[in-house]
C-alpha cells in the first residue's frame, strides 16, 4: 500500500489524498527511527568517523555569453542531483560507494542512492567532508528535504578545507593542490566530459565517475590525518572513550607525555600535554594553581 499513489489509495479508502500522505509520512518516520542503528540509541564506546564526498551533476541552463552570468529560474532546463557519493570509516580497509544506474540518471532520480547514504550517515558521529559545510552537507540534507526523509541523527563536522584556509597559507586549498603538496598519490584526471558522459547515461563513465569519488575519499582520509593535530576544536575524543585515564582529543591514544611548558590565562596555568601517537598538543583542564586564592586579575582589556 505504500506504494500506491496517495489519490489511488484515497479513492480506494474513501478518504482525502492529503490524509493518506500524512499517514504515509508517519509510517515512514517509524520505519526511519527503527532504522537508526544501535551505537546511536546509546552512548557510544568510540566515535564513529565517516569520511565523505559526493559528486553531483550540473545545472543545464540557456545562456547566452561564457562569463558572469545571471541564471534566472525560467532559463534552468533541469536542477542538479547526485550521481555518485563514497564513503569509508576513518582507518577501516573499505570504500563503500552508491552510484545511478543509467535509467536514474536520464530521469534524473537519486532517490534511491539518497536513501542509502541517509542510512550511512545515521551512523557517523563524526563527518569529515573537503568544503562539507558549504557544499557537500548542505547538498545532501537538501536531496534528504526533497526526497521526504527526515533529519539524521546528530553528528559533528570537520571541513578540511576550512582548516586548510584558517590555519596555513597554503596555494591552493583544493583537494587536487593540498594532496600534490604533501605528496598523496590517488587523485584521478578528469574534465567536463565525464560529467556530460554521465548525464547521457553512459555505463563507462558512471563507473569511472564512482572510481573517481572512491579515489577521493582515499585522498581526503590522508589529508585529515596529516591535518588532524593542526585542527583546533576538533571533536574530543574523551568524551566518546569509557576510560578514566585521559586520552588525546584528537585521535583517542593515551600515549601521553608533558610537553615541558604551560599554558596560561589571566587566572590560571596549565600543563600542556603532547600525543606520541598524533603529536597534537591539548592542555590539561585543571589548574597547577586551583589552591592559590590570591591571584589579582588586570582590570583592562
Amino acid at each position: 500500500m505504500m506504494e500506491m499513489g496517495a489519490n489511488k489509495l484515497a479513492d480506494w479508502l474513501k478518504t482525502t489524498p492529503e490524509l493518506i500522505r500524512e499517514a504515509k509520512r508517519i509510517v515512514r518516520m517509524e520505519q526511519y527511527c527503527e532504522d537508526v542503528p544501535e551505537n546511536k540509541k546509546i552512548e557510544s564506546s568510540l566515535p564513529r568517523i565517516l569520511i565523505l564526498d559526493i559528486e553531483t551533476a550540473p545545472i543545464k541552463a540557456f545562456v547566452w555569453n561564457l562569463w558572469k552570468q545571471n541564471v534566472y529560474l525560467d532559463q534552468i532546463i533541469s536542477d542538479w542531483f547526485i550521481i555518485t557519493w563514497a564513503a569509508k570509516w576513518l582507518l577501516d580497509e573499505e570504500v563503500f560507494s552508491n552510484k545511478l544506474t543509467p535509467e536514474e540518471v536520464l530521469a534524473e532520480d537519486d532517490s534511491r542512492i539518497i536513501a542509502n547514504l541517509w542510512k550511512v550517515l545515521n551512523e557517523a558521529d563524526i563527518v569529515i567532508a573537503h568544503n562539507g559545510e558549504k557544499f557537500d552537507i548542505p547538498r545532501i540534507k537538501a536531496r534528504f528535504l526533497v526526497h521526504g526523509l527526515p533529519p539524521t541523527t546528530f553528528y559533528q563536522q570537520i571541513d578540511t578545507k576550512k582548516v586548510a584556509k584558517k590555519e596555513f597559507g597554503f596555494s591552493s586549498n583544493k583537494l587536487e593542490g593540498l594532496a600534490r603538496t604533501f605528496g598523496i598519490e590517488g587523485k584521478s584526471d578528469t574534465d567536463f566530459r565525464l560529467w556530460s558522459s554521465c548525464l547521457a547515461g553512459n555505463v563507462e563513465a558512471l563507473q569511472y565517475m564512482e572510481f573517481y569519488n572512491k579515489q577521493d575519499v582515499k585522498v581526503l582520509e590522508e589529508l585529515y590525518l596529516i591535518m588532524r593535530p593542526y585542527i583546533k576544536g576538533h571533536p574530543n575524543y574523551n568524551l566518546y572513550v569509557d576510560s578514566e585515564e585521559p586520552v588525546c582529543p584528537h585521535c583517542g591514544s593515551n600515549h601521553l607525555v608533558f610537553a615541558g611548558f604551560y599554558y596560561f590565562t589571566p587566572t590560571g596555568k596549565y600543563r600542556n600535554i603532547r600525543c606520541v601517537e598524533c603529536g597534537a598538543l591539548s592542555r590539561e583542564r585543571h589548574s597547577v594553581l586551583k589552591n592559590r586564592k590570591n591571584i589579582l586579575v588586570s582590570n583592562g582589556k
